[in-house]
């Protein structure tokens, strides 16, 4: 799989793509993300005080992944930035256009999570669902799931769509 591939799945963009490549199949390839974001503005942008943009950042990246441990390297550098985020804060405030995601818990995120989940088990009804869920925005959230293809609805009965593929 390619960057264009996984970016036409739903709900993959350019750094969660580049996350897969670099994890699952040892590729150099570029991708931001929080603790990434932290290293990079401590160690090269922390005397800045304008906003740094993350067309920056990947200049630095450019610069200096292991090309040939890309996978090793962006584990030490997830590790660097959790240590670094403990101890001296993520420093997000530099970041140009950095939104802080919204919390997790009681989150649409959380709900879709469960629901997943439930179906990863088998398939079940609206009011199976609906019974373990107790959350008045379900419809909604199976209606998004379907929209992006993850699950269908064969009769009554919710499940996840052959191509979902869900970790």
């Amino acid at each position: 799989k390619g960057m264009a591939d996984l970016i036409a799945l739903p709900g993959i963009g350019p750094n969660t793509a580049g996350a897969i490549l670099a994890y699952a199949y040892n590729q150099p390839v570029l991708f931001i993300e929080t603790n990434i974001r932290t290293v990079i503005i401590q160690h090269f942008f922390a005397a800045q005080t304008d906003k740094v943009k993350d067309t920056q950042i990947l200049e630095i990246l450019e610069q200096v992944i292991a090309r040939d441990t890309p996978r090793e390297w962006y584990w030490a550098l997830m590790d660097y930035g959790t240590h670094l985020k403990a101890t001296k804060g993520g420093q997000l405030d530099k970041v140009h256009g950095y939104k802080k995601q919204s919390k997790f818990e009681g989150s649409r995120r959380q709900l879709r999570g469960k629901v997943l989940r439930l179906l990863i088990e088998g398939g079940h009804t609206t009011d199976e669902l609906a019974a373990v869920v107790a959350d008045d925005r379900l419809p909604t959230v199976l209606s998004m799931l379907e929209q992006e293809g993850m699950i269908a609805q064969t009769g009554h009965t919710w499940h996840l769509t052959a191509g979902a593929s869900v970790a």
